[in-house]
């Protein structure tokens, strides 16, 4: 799914990366944990959070993953912000819930992604 329909589909604002919204995610993954994007992420993803630090960054570069979506209105700092563009990321944030939005984005067509076990 190209970025700029992820934008379209959660009426979300762009905080940065607009030059980047070209660009096509193959999954989404829900979390505000971490260590579980760490575990689970396999495939160039978008990210979907309400945890607003850079962490979330650092592990979206770690999983090569291509847009981060801050949900239930939670908007990031500068700092955030700034890391994430100089990281080539695009950042976004939406009103919706964790819930709905990944519900939103996964009727749309964007899949979860596979759970291996083990």
């Amino acid at each position: 799914m190209q970025i700029k329909k992820i934008a379209e589909l959660l009426n979300a604002q762009v905080l940065c990366g607009e030059e980047l919204l070209e660009g096509v995610v193959n999954s989404a993954f829900g979390c505000d944990m971490m260590s579980d994007v760490l575990a689970f992420v396999k495939d160039q993803s978008v990210l979907l959070t309400g945890l607003c630090n850079p962490q979330v960054v650092r592990t979206a570069v770690m999983m090569d993953m291509k847009c981060i979506v801050f949900v239930r209105g939670k908007r990031p700092s500068e700092d955030v912000v700034r890391l994430a563009d100089d990281s080539g990321i695009v950042v976004m944030a939406t009103e919706e819930r964790m819930y709905a939005a990944c519900g939103v984005l996964y009727t749309n067509g964007l899949p979860g992604g596979s759970v291996a076990n083990g």
